[in-house]
């Protein structure tokens, strides 16, 4: 007997293959439109984007009642301790590094999103975890004021269970089962964090110049920075680290967690077509060349898009991307240097 005829690889493959995305770079003829209608297609793709995340422009936008506690005095910098409300019954937690520089005069600001480990700890030097390589802490000696947002499923914001299994362990699974059997999904809920993250920072005016933003996500942070730059325009500059691919190379091809699934997007788009809602705006993608989780070959096909984008939208300069040698971590040569000439 064939066994081949039961492979279910063979039919994802097929499907996959078969599936024609709506909003596809490709197909969407967005080259030959004029600037109206372009902005009337990317008006259109949002929509449905959010849409797909659970219906993100249906949900409330509660008081955020920040509280600010444990402010630390760090060597160039202090670290505040923030927590505030992103949805009725959901609060979250960050740390508001503020450099010594900020004092002065309102800074261009960076918000910054973690991956799977052990949250902002591992971001802000507080917790050992080599593949952040403390990334939170080289905004702040950049000079930008930064916010390290804790995830939804990580750190302070994960489940007793998960908790009692270790600083590494994550309640993604049973969070993101539960958000898609609610109809919404766990990219919905990190992404709405972030927006509402940035809207606390907004209120920041004595350090934060609300009018130069930035989003900075490794891995599943890079997933969350990449759909809440593609959807909210208040962010001037995006850098996805050790994320942007293609779905069908990467979370598609290889074991990944739940929380990186969004029922129906690949009928939308593909992740290289989600530059076409970030555009013009800044945007900057890295990779390690050995990465094994996100291959090297699809992060090219998807940079090469993205270069194609940011050319039609007449602004091939605020498109930067970036392979260093080594695997899945943070590294930031190329995407500071990029930050400093979008951001000032």
């Amino acid at each position: 007997m064939d066994n081949t005829m039961f492979d279910t690889e063979i039919y994802r493959r097929d499907r996959i293959a078969a599936t024609l995305a709506e909003n596809a770079w490709s197909r969407a003829g967005v080259a030959q439109m004029s600037n109206a209608q372009r902005t009337v297609w990317q008006a259109e793709f949002r929509a449905k984007f959010a849409a797909l995340l659970g219906n993100l422009a249906q949900w409330e936008r509660c008081p955020l009642d920040p509280v600010v506690s444990d402010v630390v005095k760090c060597d160039g910098y202090r670290r505040e301790t923030v927590t505030f409300t992103t949805r009725p019954g959901l609060h979250a937690f960050g740390y508001f590094l503020v450099p010594d520089s900020a004092a002065s005069s309102p800074q261009p600001a960076v918000l910054c999103i973690p991956g799977h480990g052990v949250g902002v700890d591992g971001m802000c030097g507080l917790a050992a975890e080599a593949y952040a390589d403390d990334f939170a802490l080289q905004c702040v000696r950049e000079g930008y004021p930064t916010f390290a947002l804790e995830i939804t499923g990580f750190g302070r914001r994960r489940d007793a269970a998960a908790r009692r299994s270790g600083p590494a362990a994550s309640s993604c699974g049973r969070d993101s089962t539960a958000a898609l059997m609610l109809g919404e999904t766990m990219s919905g809920w990190r992404v709405w964090d972030a927006m509402r993250a940035l809207d606390y920072l907004q209120t920041r005016t004595e350090c934060v110049d609300p009018a130069h933003l930035a989003i900075m996500g490794i891995s599943g942070g890079g997933l969350v920075s990449l759909f809440t730059a593609a959807l909210d325009s208040r962010l001037t500059a995006c850098v996805v680290s050790s994320y942007f691919n293609t779905f069908t190379a990467s979370v598609l091809s290889i074991d990944h967690c739940v929380d990186n699934y969004v029922p129906g997007l690949l009928h939308l788009c593909e992740m290289p077509d989600l530059a076409a809602l970030v555009a013009p705006r800044a945007l900057f993608a890295v990779t390690g060349d050995t990465d094994p989780i996100f291959p090297i070959g699809a992060f090219r096909e998807a940079v090469e898009q993205a270069q194609d984008t940011y050319r039609v939208f007449g602004r091939p300069d605020r498109f930067g991307s970036e392979i260093f040698e080594g695997g899945h971590r943070f590294h930031g040569v190329g995407a500071f240097d990029f930050l400093r000439r979008k951001l000032g």
